[in-house]
């Protein structure tokens, strides 16, 4: 699988097989993809070490009690797709790996297999 870290827009709705909603569209340089089936969804910490309080430990600072204790915290939704370009079962697909980050309000795409 390929890692990327590119920003999507996802339009949610019911994901195929199941009640739940999750990523039913979304938008990946310049190109619509639909999602034909979820393969898997979990929930993962985010990546801490991005996050402000690391920021502040690398430049020397120590932050103040509590200070960064939210990026250790975070969490992001994880959805495996099968996903294609057309309406058609033979047009070209991947699975793709969509994360949401309800913190921050964003889709990004992290992984692909196409």
């Amino acid at each position: 699988m390929r890692r990327y870290d590119d920003p999507v827009d996802v339009r949610r709705g019911p994901v195929p097989g199941g009640g739940a909603e999750g990523p039913e569209q979304f938008l990946w340089r310049g190109r619509l993809w639909k999602v034909r089936a979820v393969v898997a969804h979990w929930v993962e910490a985010t990546p801490w070490w991005q996050g402000s309080g690391a920021a502040a430990l690398a430049a020397g600072d120590v932050p103040a009690p509590g200070a960064g204790a939210t990026d250790l915290l975070a969490e992001r939704e994880v959805w495996r797709v099968e996903a294609g370009r057309g309406a058609l079962l033979g047009s070209p697909g991947g699975v793709f790996d969509l994360s949401f980050d309800a913190g921050a309000g964003r889709w990004q795409l992290v992984g692909c297999v196409d």
